[in-house]
């Protein structure tokens, strides 16, 4: 049987309208769920989706903790699980502290603001109603570990699929049925590789910026590329950065390639036991005509 992916859907300025027309026919397609991404508007996207849609799954991925108080996010998240019938998934995360800064939010120690802003949320449910599932973006193992102990699942971004089995095996058997594992994966449909492969860079490009990023790389392997990478970025030689994105890393990060090879890595995905949420990109358009792509794939 064919498993479809999840899908991200990005509420870009202009093309709101066409995007939800999108996800009204991903529902009716039978795709596993919509994500909705970025720093910004992530749960108005969704207080959309929830009425545009009438079977999928929807998520933030995710909603920063940093931006708003825990109440008011909780109550929009339990407005939005009731309105929908249940459908909807509170993603929550620490987004980046560079990213946080140039907003000029202060941000604290992830793991324990993390903890605390789920507590909370949790002790609203009295006044904001029932709180849908929990799920937490994810790199390395402590952010794993603390999603096991207070949430109801995890989302990863760019992951090594080569590394995932590794994180996979932390979480013990009995919780493999009800705890949701899911991977925002960069994907261009393409037979031009090499093309798709440099969509994927300039993608990758302000995430190898990010400390964090690199240091989840290192831990699944690519430890000569990001020291090599922060080497260039010592020197703010900026223009070498590409040539240092290999090929191998790009690979194991993203998906490329053509209809068949396309569906092989997504379905590889699934059989690691984790969703692969396609962040649909194009060699030929914009996030719209990607995801048409996507539709065509599996029409």
């Amino acid at each position: 049987m064919t498993r479809l992916p999840a899908l991200s859907m990005i509420g870009v300025p202009t093309k709101r309208t066409a995007l939800l027309e999108l996800a009204a026919e991903a529902d009716q397609r039978g795709f596993a769920g919509l994500a909705s991404p970025g720093i910004h508007g992530n749960l108005a996207l969704c207080g959309s989706l929830a009425h545009v849609t009438t079977r999928i799954a929807f998520w933030t991925s995710i909603q920063p903790i940093y931006h708003s108080h825990h109440g008011e996010v909780a109550v929009a998240a339990a407005h939005l699980a009731e309105v929908s019938g249940g459908r909807f998934r509170l993603g929550l995360g620490v987004s980046h502290e560079p990213a946080m800064n140039r907003l000029g939010i202060s941000t604290g120690k992830p793991l324990a603001d993390m903890r605390t802003y789920v507590a909370g949320i949790r002790t609203t449910k009295r006044s904001a109603g029932e709180i849908p599932p929990i799920l937490l973006a994810t790199l390395r193992d402590k952010m794993l570990d603390l999603a096991l102990e207070v949430a109801d699942g995890a989302i990863w971004a760019n992951a090594a699929r080569s590394y995932q089995p590794t994180q996979v095996a932390r979480i013990p058997h009995d919780r493999r049925g009800g705890f949701s594992l899911a991977n925002m994966v960069p994907t261009v449909i393409d037979d031009d590789v090499a093309a798709a492969r440099q969509v994927h860079r300039r993608t990758l490009a302000s995430y190898i910026m990010l400390p964090n990023y690199r240091n989840y790389w290192k831990q699944a392997g690519y430890v000569a590329e990001m020291e090599a990478i922060e080497s260039a970025l010592e020197l703010g030689d900026h223009d070498r950065l590409p040539a240092l994105m290999t090929d191998r890393w790009v690979d194991d990060c993203t998906i490329s390639g053509g209809p068949t090879q396309v569906r092989d890595a997504l379905e590889a995905w699934y059989e690691i036991g984790v969703t692969p949420i396609a962040v649909m990109s194009s060699t030929s358009g914009g996030q719209l005509h990607a995801i048409r792509q996507l539709f065509d794939l599996y029409a």
